[in-house]
């Protein structure tokens, strides 16, 4: 470990340092970029929280996409001014760092960010097994209602079943390695956008054979009894999870071409494709059910625009295909977070932040393999705990705990941004920089919509704590150990959070 932190996190490095120095290929222009950040963003996030969202605010479904919207540009503004004035790839570990240098809120906020990304995975894989049976089920495979649903109340075990499962596989697959993963992003981003535009064509078609009453566009109903001010607060916060992910691209910026110039306008971009996507799909979905059917929406978790296709185009057989591109863009997600977080743990561990057991690598494959199973056992944990309830609404809780955590990390950003504005960079060009009063508002955003007045159930809270509480656990025992074996006299600590992921292909 470096004697001095702040040495460490610079650019200098001595001649005697064993470690070699990598230098990652930049290969993403702007239009992998845009592409890499429009996947990440809308990935499984529509397909999980439309039906809550419609089930607080009715027709006013797009009015809280348009709200999470703002909320996320504001923070990205900070993201941008932070990842152009440090352009290394360890995103809000490394912001939160450099503002305050306390190596304990350092882990706090990474490890938020890792269980931030398997509670999305969760959430993505109970979403992925809700989808594939309501394919079953629209194309005559599976036990059908008399409007066409999935009988949930017969086969929450087998989803929940498929859900594991899928979880499992995508271990396999991250033991494999990530070999070509951006490509394979592109290719599942451009299913995601085709599933996302049959859902808006067929809302449009609605509309064009005038069938659809455009007044509910504008028409609030209190659903859940809790006011105009509340039901949308409670809305965006859940519809914030579907605009998460815009900040795992600064990720990529070591593997991006001139990244100071092109970063601020794509992820601006990608941010404003995203939320016109997402505003199409709720204008799709409210022209296409009636008032009590998007009541009663709510109920169906994931499934909600499969049933949103199934219903809009009756006679038209892309409703038998599309629950099945839905599984493609979920998985995709769900892929994504679970690299992502297995790669943060391991980082730590090799940081002696967590037992370094979790930075071991598997021989030949070079994977984090004990990262992998750490991560994995913990979303499957996550899973059976919510379905252990049989009147949880598991993709509704798993869903609010990742935009709950996400938004206390954000939260921490952006009042980084703010203290890093005093800070010299680690360049001497300024590339992008955010007014002051937009860390502050964001800020205050992340932190309202993060409160308990959201109408959030209690067990997410409970997910959230008990999530942290075991890793700060772990950080106890990591400290306990270097303590008495002599290896550390100090806690655990960040020795270099730029490098955090050197040492894997």
């Amino acid at each position: 470990m470096a004697d001095s932190t702040d040495a460490a996190l610079g650019h200098e490095r001595s001649d005697t340092d064993p470690r070699p120095e990598h230098s990652l290929k930049r290969v993403m222009g702007p239009g992998l970029l845009l592409l890499f950040i429009v996947g990440d963003i809308l990935g499984a996030g529509v397909y999980a929280v439309t039906g809550q969202m419609a089930g607080y605010v009715g027709g006013l479904l797009w009015l809280p996409f348009l709200l999470a919207f703002v909320v996320a540009t504001l923070t990205a503004f900070s993201y941008l001014e932070l990842v152009t004035k440090y352009p290394s790839a360890a995103g809000a570990a490394l912001y939160t760092h450099k503002a305050f240098g306390i190596h304990f809120l350092t882990f706090l906020v990474t490890f938020a960010v890792v269980c931030s990304g398997i509670t999305s995975a969760s959430t993505s894989a109970n979403t992925l097994a809700q989808n594939f049976f309501q394919g079953l089920a629209v194309n005559g495979v599976w036990d059908q209602t008399a409007d066409g649903s999935v009988v949930t109340s017969v086969d929450t075990g087998v989803v929940t079943a498929l859900a594991m499962g899928f979880m499992v596989l995508l271990a396999l697959i991250n033991l494999r390695g990530v070999g070509e993963s951006v490509k394979f992003n592109i290719v599942l981003t451009l299913v995601e956008m085709v599933a996302l535009c049959i859902v808006i064509g067929v809302g449009f078609a609605v509309i064009a054979r005038g069938e659809a009453d455009m007044s509910e566009l504008v028409s609030f109903e209190d659903y859940q009894g809790m006011g105009w001010v509340f039901a949308v607060t409670a809305a965006t916060s859940i519809a914030f999870f579907a605009m998460v992910g815009f900040e795992d691209s600064v990720n990529m910026v070591e593997e991006t071409k001139h990244p100071e110039r092109i970063f601020p306008r794509t992820m601006l971009l990608g941010l404003g494709i995203a939320a016109l996507l997402y505003m199409l799909v709720a204008v799709s979905v409210v022209s296409v059910l009636s008032p009590g059917e998007l009541e009663r929406i709510y109920e169906s978790e994931g499934r909600a625009l499969v049933e949103v296709v199934h219903k809009g185009s009756p006679d038209f057989p892309i409703d038998k295909v599309f629950p099945f591109l839905a599984v493609f863009a979920v998985a995709n997600t769900a892929l994504i977070n679970m690299l992502m977080a297995s790669r943060l743990v391991y980082g730590m561990a090799r940081q002696r932040v967590l037992p370094r057991q979790l930075g071991s690598v598997l021989a030949g494959r070079r994977t984090p393999w004990f990262a992998i199973l750490f991560t994995t056992l913990l979303a499957l944990l996550l899973i059976w705990y919510v379905t252990s309830d049989p009147e949880s609404n598991v993709v509704a809780n798993l869903s609010s705990t990742t935009a709950l955590l996400l938004l206390c990390v954000f939260a921490v950003v952006n009042v980084a941004c703010l203290v890093l504005k005093r800070k010299r960079a680690d360049h001497d060009r300024t590339f992008f920089t955010a007014p002051v009063v937009v860390p502050v508002i964001a800020a205050l955003l992340c932190l309202y919509l993060a409160g308990p007045w959201v109408d959030r159930d209690g067990v997410v809270y409970e997910i959230a704590g008990g999530l942290m509480v075991i890793g700060v656990g772990l950080w106890l025992v990591t400290w306990l150990i270097n303590r008495f074996t002599n290896t550390d006299q100090a806690p655990p600590r960040f020795a270099d959070v730029e490098h955090m992921e050197d040492g894997l292909d």
